[in-house]
């Protein structure tokens, strides 16, 4: 048992961090995944901290792509040695499926059924952009598919959560596992953002239509390194049957430089959805597309090393033709070797310039201070200083975000220098909502910068289907902009229990109690024979289950003899 209220089953899932186990949610009432960590990295209490941060921030995501995140928190076990070691876990839905590397272990994918799981995963991918999160490790192994073919990702937030508390790619690799599907930035270390996800789920397309990833090695270093520098076969030199136009869409996704990627997860989706148009690429325009984002072909230079030592060793070979005279081979390795020295030695003795003219000016690096610290530096270089306020959820209040022109431009002396000073998070108050239509929440939600959240239903006798019984986060409280807000909505029926083989009154006080509150009628069958000194209940009109509230219910009592 977890908190006293999640009662843990069998264990259903095993990876590099955690144990997935089912569970039962005593309070709720509903069946749960249960993620419970391992304990070398519950025993990092930064670890922890970012953990339960970005938990957090993964369960206010609700779309039917994502695996929603419904609680996370700490307990703690006790040894048979006495030691208490902490317990970090997540609560998240249970999803009944198969994961993506589990159907692609099994064989080839159809086309089609590739181009569904990916679009599935850019789905869920726009929607978390736009919510602010970066998932940061794309992979078969975070993609279920239901039995209905629905694509499910989860673990969002999770990954970040490790590769922040991760100093070496070597050590982020061993926590979240294998490194085929990084992108050239997290293999170097570099800031990511959502661009990053959309090359990981190249990568994931690529081993769909191919059945292998596009980089492979002895280890994750020598992976990591092939995805900085190296350049990927088109799928359909893998697979002949696989159309160019997907390997003009998969090496644009597996782009080195990010810029050059699509710029999200909506554009990866449209030029999939382009190619069911069959209009594909020619060989030499995807050959072209590979240079162009790639560089050289360093495979093809490989080849024809390989080449050129055959012909060296092959000792069956015969010349046809007279060679060069040796005299003029030697002298072109002489002038080349020239070359090369005088170029090495022009690289070397150069030096950029780094001193400024006297009728220019640099602008200084301010970001991070104060305004009245960057208005006294920029006007110290004899520069102009002008602030402009916009909001920032990560820059602290009253410091500098950035300028315009930027740190380091070269300008005229007194220009005028564009200061935007950080006014903070942006805040919104939560309307009152309640007895509003869904409709009229989502107006006001809007109007009040926010966004509508997932709805659920409740049964109210007295409330019409739509209507609004709560909100969470409540009235008035104050949250960041854009933050979703849920609903909780009257369904317009209430639950009708089976009153056949009750005494009339008692199905009468059923049907008028407070939580139901539906008209009972009594209908009289003197074809059917009456219980002496009682009167019983032999049918009513309508099913017991879910009806309209306020609905009539016809209560038939046999008055036969």
């Amino acid at each position: 048992m977890l908190s006293d209220r999640y009662q843990i089953g069998e264990l259903i899932g095993r990876g590099g961090m955690a144990s997935v186990y089912r569970g039962h949610d005593l309070t709720l009432g509903r069946d749960v995944a249960i993620k419970i960590l391992k304990r070398e990295l519950a025993a990092d209490s930064t670890f922890r901290t970012r953990f339960r941060l970005e938990a957090q921030s993964a369960s206010r995501m609700s779309h039917p792509t994502i695996v929603r995140v419904f609680d996370a928190g700490e307990d703690s076990q006790t040894d048979a040695d006495g030691t208490v070691h902490p317990v970090p876990y997540i609560v998240m839905e249970l999803v009944s499926g198969r994961l993506l590397k589990d159907i692609i272990s099994e064989g080839p994918v159809p086309i089609a059924d590739a181009l569904r799981y990916t679009d599935g995963i850019l789905e869920a991918l726009e929607y978390s952009h736009r919510a602010g999160v970066v998932h940061r490790d794309i992979k078969p192994g975070n993609v279920m598919v239901t039995p209905a073919g629905q694509v499910k990702v989860m673990d969002f937030g999770i990954a970040r959560a490790v590769s922040d508390s991760s100093s070496t790619v070597a050590e982020t690799t061993a926590i979240i596992g294998t490194a085929a599907y990084f992108s050239p930035e997290q293999a170097k270390g570099e800031p990511v953002d959502s661009r990053a996800d959309v090359y990981s789920s190249g990568v994931v397309l690529y081993e769909l239509l191919t059945g292998r990833t596009p980089f492979r090695g002895d280890s994750p270093v020598a992976v990591a390194y092939q995805h900085v520098s190296e350049t990927p076969l088109a799928p359909s030199e893998i697979v002949d049957s696989v159309p160019r136009s997907l390997d003009a869409v998969a090496l644009r996704a597996l782009a080195k430089d990010p810029f050059q990627r699509f710029q999200d997860a909506a554009s990866f989706r449209a030029a999939l959805d382009a190619t069911r148009e069959g209009r594909g690429p020619s060989k030499k325009q995807v050959g072209a597309l590979t240079s162009e984002l790639y560089g050289a072909n360093p495979r093809q230079a490989a080849e024809t090393a390989r080449s050129l030592r055959q012909l060296s060793t092959d000792t069956t070979m015969q010349r046809t033709q007279a060679g060069p005279p040796a005299a003029w081979i030697w002298a072109g390795i002489a002038v080349l070797a020239v070359v090369l020295i005088s170029v090495l030695f022009w690289v070397v003795t150069s030096r950029p310039g780094t001193t400024v003219p006297g009728n220019a000016r640099v602008v200084p690096d301010v970001v991070t201070m104060s305004w009245d610290r960057a208005n006294e530096l920029l006007f110290s270089q004899d520069l102009q200083a002008e602030q402009f306020s916009e909001s920032s959820d990560k820059i602290a209040e009253g410091t500098v975000i950035r300028t315009d022109p930027g740190a380091g431009t070269t300008v005229a002396p007194g220009q005028t220098v564009k200061v935007y000073v950080s006014t903070g998070q942006e805040m919104g108050t939560v309307p009152t909502l309640v007895g509003l239509s869904t409709q009229q929440a989502t107006d006001a939600l809007t109007g009040a910068g926010l966004t509508l959240g997932a709805i659920t239903t409740r049964n109210d006798p007295d409330l019409s289907e739509g209507t609004v019984i709560s909100s969470d986060p409540g009235v008035g409280e104050e949250v960041a902009v854009k933050t979703p807000v849920s609903l909780v909505a009257a369904s317009g029926k209430v639950t009708l229990v089976d009153v056949v083989g009750y005494t009339l009154e008692a199905a009468q006080r059923a049907l008028t109690a407070d939580t139901i509150k539906l008209t009972p009628v009594v209908v009289e069958d003197a074809t059917c024979s009456a219980t002496p000194g009682e009167r019983i209940v032999a049918a009513q009109s309508l099913t017991p289950g879910d009806v309209p509230i306020h609905s009539t219910v016809n209560l038939t009592v046999c008055t036969g003899p």
